[in-house]
């Protein structure tokens, strides 16, 4: 039977990265591991590898340091996955992974690592991508010009998406110079929209009501603002809110079935002051 000890732990009895991987392995034998974790591959694994990104980001969101101590960890476990899966194909090991990132930061930041004197002019100066266009290169894949959005990762959320497309472009000048512009453009498509949902075309409807959240996340670029990090945190406030109405009618011994909207509305004004006032 397996014990801590197997695994090594440091002089403060702390497991170290070395027992992570061992573990991982250890997991993964076909024999004498976990049948759930051996039998699975990249695609069933990512994921769960996505929602540990999401969970990172949600204990950072919640000032929670010992969830968010919790979550690197499970973030760091799905890396430490995909790094033996490729291993057990003779692809790359987690030591691959690890010298590769230290690579590529190394040689993105010379003005970090090789010249200190290029540091207060290397953000304005295009040498990040001219470095990224050089890796490229080195890995083969020059030849016909890609587009500028062709490495704009897909399964990103899909307001997160819109803005990178949205600051690729900008790179060439196409972009508003102003947030005046935006405005206007968003008005114009909530108009779009009002008249899909008059005609009863529900494609049409879908459609014009992407265009006008694609334009939300430009004014949210135009702000500064991370649309992402918005909606959760409005998210969040109906939580709250909502949450207060349910005590509420609970306090009262009233089932929230039997209450009306303008009750409802009106614990969700009185929950909404008491947020503004502090309290």
């Amino acid at each position: 039977m397996a014990n801590e000890t197997e695994f090594g732990k440091d002089a403060d009895g702390r497991y170290t990265l070395d027992a992570l991987l061992a573990i991982m392995r250890r997991l993964r034998d076909p024999e004498t591991g976990c049948p759930w974790d051996a039998k699975q591959d990249f695609s069933s694994i990512a994921p769960y590898t996505v929602e540990e990104a999401y969970e990172v980001a949600d204990a950072i969101a919640r000032d929670d340091r010992a969830a968010l101590k919790d979550e690197l960890g499970d973030l760091l476990f799905q890396v430490v996955y995909h790094a033996q899966m490729a291993d057990e194909e003779g692809a790359f090991a987690f030591d691959d992974v690890v010298d590769a990132i230290a690579a590529k930061m190394v040689r993105r930041h010379p003005h970090v690592f090789d010249d200190p004197s290029l540091r207060d002019s290397f953000l304005g100066s295009g040498r990040w991508d001219e470095i990224k266009a050089q890796e490229k290169e080195a890995r083969g894949e020059q030849g016909a010009p890609s587009s500028l959005l062709d490495d704009v990762p897909l399964p990103l959320p899909a307001l997160s998406r819109a803005v990178k497309l949205q600051k690729r472009a900008a790179r060439v000048g196409f972009d508003w110079p102003e947030m005046a512009p935006v405005f206007d453009k968003a008005e114009e498509e909530f108009g779009e929209l009002k008249e899909a949902i008059q005609s009863g075309d529900q494609a049409h409807v879908e459609e014009e009501f992407g265009d006008l959240l694609f334009v939300m996340a430009n004014l949210s670029r135009h702000l500064k603002i991370d649309p992402e990090a918005a909606l959760r945190g409005a998210n969040e406030k109906f939580r709250r809110r909502f949450q207060a109405i349910e005590q509420a009618l609970m306090a009262d011994g009233k089932p929230m079935e039997d209450a009306t909207l303008k009750e409802m509305d009106a614990l969700w004004d009185a929950a909404k002051r008491k947020e503004k006032a502090g309290g």
